[in-house]
């Protein structure tokens, strides 16, 4: 999300303190402007994941406590599977875990590196490629986002696509 503007950080505020009063985690929130007009957005998660009729819920009770402030749409969801990492909760629960690390300009003919996740702070990422670290100067990485594992969705987990698709 853009640098949090005074509205912004009012925008914050409510949203983690309605997310908390739910037993949701606030992910990100903030106001982007796009051809369309100023887009309202919010991040919600929970353990377990978040659910389309969370994300309702939250909608609805985020509507009231904004009205006053100027926007054009508003929408609330999940952060997604593959969700960048961005805050130090985020990152230390996601310590071992495959990410995929892109940079601004390319480093050996590449801007894009995956491995797991040693390390990330203010100064450095730090990922384990086999027995190998690579480390990342911070100002260098334009996002780190997980690696979503899928392992457990093969042809014998009994899940089809249609199942999905259909709620079942």
């Amino acid at each position: 999300m853009a640098k949090k503007s005074s509205q912004g950080e009012r925008l914050w505020g409510i949203c983690e303190r309605l997310a908390r009063q739910m037993g949701y985690e606030l992910y990100d929130a903030g106001f982007e402007k796009e051809p369309g007009g100023l887009y309202l957005r919010a991040y919600v998660d929970k353990p377990g994941g978040i659910t389309l009729d969370d994300c309702e819920k939250y909608h609805r009770a985020l509507q009231p406590a904004v009205e006053d402030m100027d926007y054009d749409f508003m929408e609330v969801s999940s952060p997604g599977i593959d969700r960048p990492l961005k805050r130090e909760e985020d990152i230390l629960r996601n310590i071992g875990n495959r990410v995929e690390v892109k940079l601004y300009k390319a480093v050996e003919g590449t801007k894009t590196f995956e491995g797991c996740l040693v390390g990330m702070d203010k100064t450095e990422v730090i990922i384990r490629e086999g027995d190998a670290e690579r480390s990342f100067p911070a100002a260098s990485v334009a996002q780190v986002r997980l690696i979503p594992d899928l392992s457990g969705l093969d042809e014998d987990s009994g899940i089809e696509i249609t199942d999905i698709i259909d709620g079942e």
